[in-house]
């Protein structure tokens, strides 16, 4: 059985701001250098174009630094590759996202939406993580959803830093 988050980062800035960071290759770069302090990651792959924004991220997390039930499964470090595919500029920016783990007994999927709000806008993603292991799957797939809250949430602190200093 799969289960859903939602999360909704708040900026005070407009959606064509915060889409201009993200086509933006140095806000990625930033990101990325920034969220080294809590693991190893990398921009693998990123492209603006007419159909909007490709982008597919590295993050890899040492085995002995996962939770006692995670490494039960995970038997070498853990490599997350995400992708993330953004529509092109308009009202609102619509987007998915998958995250995918070498021989992970699971998925991990979600859609993402850039809307105005009165006092800037709003980053809405909504999450579902599936794992297929019986009698562990429900907490892992719990496990998966609590740890994405603190990523979205240091990623929307870097993003709106990144964005004061433009």
């Amino acid at each position: 059985m799969a289960r859903r988050m939602n999360y909704s980062a708040r900026y005070k800035h407009t959606p064509e701001q915060v889409y201009d960071a993200f086509t933006n290759r140095d806000y990625w770069d930033a990101r990325i250098e920034e969220m080294r302090k809590y693991s190893e990651n990398h921009v693998e792959h990123f492209e603006v174009g007419d159909d909007g924004i490709d982008l597919v991220l590295h993050h890899i997390l040492p085995r002995s630094e996962l939770p006692e039930i995670a490494q039960t499964v995970m038997k070498k470090d853990m490599i997350i590759t995400r992708k993330e595919n953004y529509s092109p500029f308009g009202e609102p920016v619509t987007a998915t996202y998958e995250a995918s783990i070498p021989a992970g007994p699971g998925s991990l999927t979600g859609t993402m939406e850039l809307f105005a709000t009165e006092t800037g806008c709003t980053f809405r993603t909504t999450s579902e993580a599936k794992v297929y292991l019986p009698f562990i799957g429900g907490k892992l797939e719990q496990l998966m959803l609590v740890n994405l809250v603190d990523l979205f949430r240091a990623e929307a602190e870097i993003t709106e830093a990144w964005l004061s200093r433009q």
